[in-house]
């Protein structure tokens, strides 16, 4: 910066100033390099913004191909005696439910003892369970506390619980074991003790809860269960009996479920072709254009998806969108008549499922719409492809910025040099000048003498 600040003082001229709108005047030559990288860089962006409402679009899609969409069901219910869930394959109907008897589990206690952490002696207990199973637990002499055998028993694992209560007496530590699942299959059979556990313990007959089935009725229908938890009394219900008592369940199909999935692909659709519409635009007031205006690929993909929405299914009862009463529009969008749709799904549900789900996975019009999206969002798709291609097309710019300001750069450095040659010059001959000047200012002196 010496040198620049430097021109100049010998020649008086501002050679400083102008070898800094010289500069200027290259560095015009790196506008459109970055005009151009700018540009493709705000198509990438643009292409970002396509591929988000593609992305919309295909969620939309999937979720109204799967075979779910259209099982959805409402249910109603009166009376708490049970709660449910539902699974897939629910049969519809309405259904009574009354519960007479709610399942439960075997329980015995023994006769206390005045403290759980004192040894009773070398022995073993062996407890028998309806199922033909059994457990027996040896414990020795130094390790024979009721909480020895209880945690004993507990790490078994074969459908036994033991637990230690207090009944608040003198002799307050009892051991209860517990059938770990209830209904009568699973209930205990017999224990025994034997060695000093069989002098310390002894059962108490007056603790013993018997086990039993859960009773209940559907539709008249008398039923049994070893669990609360009852699975497929209802086709694809799961019932849980909470209390004795009376209750209705009313399953229907869920047809606004159904009528909302398909008003959500429409609404994806459309949303995705007014990104379309903006980033393909142009305002002929303003001269205002959208960033992928003329693109190619963008006409591709919607073309593409036109001719899936246009051509729709070659088999069953409904061929095309508009015999379900959805129409595509003259501006490429989608519109629903709700009537129509109604009347379809009210009518004829599975045919509205073989249009959109089909029968394989290419068979219904989201298999054709998922292998079209597939091609334009999989990696090395259309979308990757055009946008690698824009991404090449910045670093070949940004390679010809560097070796253009390495250009300017040289360009100035040797204006800086010749002007450096000019100031020097220029300081010469006005040295010389002034030389001559005085010379001739002293000749004129003598002559006048």
């Amino acid at each position: 910066m010496a040198s620049i600040a430097s021109l100049g003082v010998g020649s008086g001229l501002d050679l400083n100033g102008l070898l800094e709108q010289l500069e200027s005047a290259e560095r015009q030559k790196l506008t459109p390099i970055t005009n151009q990288a700018a540009s493709y860089q705000a198509k990438i962006s643009a292409f970002g913004t396509l591929e988000s409402a593609l992305d919309k679009f295909r969620d939309a899609a999937e979720t109204l191909g799967e075979e779910d969409s259209f099982r959805s069901v409402a249910t109603n219910q009166t009376g708490e005696s049970v709660t449910f869930t539902t699974g897939t394959d629910v049969a519809l109907g309405s259904f009574d439910i009354n519960v007479t008897q709610r399942a439960r589990a075997y329980s015995i206690a023994t006769q206390g003892v005045a403290d759980k952490d004192a040894d009773l002696g070398a022995g073993s207990v062996s407890i028998d369970l309806a199922n033909g199973e059994s457990l027996e637990v040896t414990l020795s002499e130094d390790k024979s506390s009721l909480k020895d055998l209880r945690d004993a028993i507990n790490d078994q694992n074969k459908g036994v619980q033991a637990s230690i209560v207090n009944d608040g007496s003198g002799t307050p530590y009892r051991l209860v074991m517990t059938s770990a699942k209830t209904g009568t299959e699973e209930a205990i059979s017999g224990v025994s003790f034997s060695g000093g556990l069989g002098s310390a313990l002894s059962l108490d007959g007056a603790s013993e809860v018997t086990a039993r089935n859960a009773e209940f009725t559907i539709n008249g229908i008398a039923m049994q269960s070893q669990s609360n938890k009852v699975e497929d009394a209802i086709q694809g219900v799961t019932l849980n009996l909470v209390e004795e008592g009376e209750s209705s369940l009313d399953i229907t199909r869920d047809t606004d479920a159904i009528k909302k999935a398909v008003n959500e692909f429409v609404s994806a659709f459309n949303n995705l072709k007014e990104s379309i519409g903006s980033l393909t635009s142009f305002n002929s007031e303003t001269g205002e254009s959208g960033e992928l205006i003329g693109n190619s690929t963008v006409r591709r993909i919607e073309s593409e998806l036109r001719g899936v929405l246009s051509a729709g299914v070659d088999e069953g009862e409904y061929r095309v969108l508009a015999d379900l009463g959805v129409s595509l529009q003259r501006d490429g969008t989608l519109k629903v008549n709700d009537e129509d749709l109604d009347e379809a799904i009210s009518n004829n549900l599975e045919g509205v499922s073989r249009f959109f789900v089909g029968r394989d996975e290419n068979d219904g019009i989201i298999g054709k719409l998922d292998s079209a999206l597939e091609d334009m969002l999989e990696d090395d798709g259309m979308i990757d492809r055009v946008t690698e291609g824009f991404e090449t097309s910045i670093d070949s710019l940004s390679k010809r910025y560097d070796r253009m300001e390495q250009s300017i750069a040289a360009t100035v450095e040797r204006y800086r040099t010749q002007f450096q040659k000019l100031d020097s010059m220029v300081a010469q001959m006005n040295a010389t000048s002034s030389y001559l000047t005085q010379q001739f200012d002293m000749l004129n002196a003598q002559l006048k003498q």
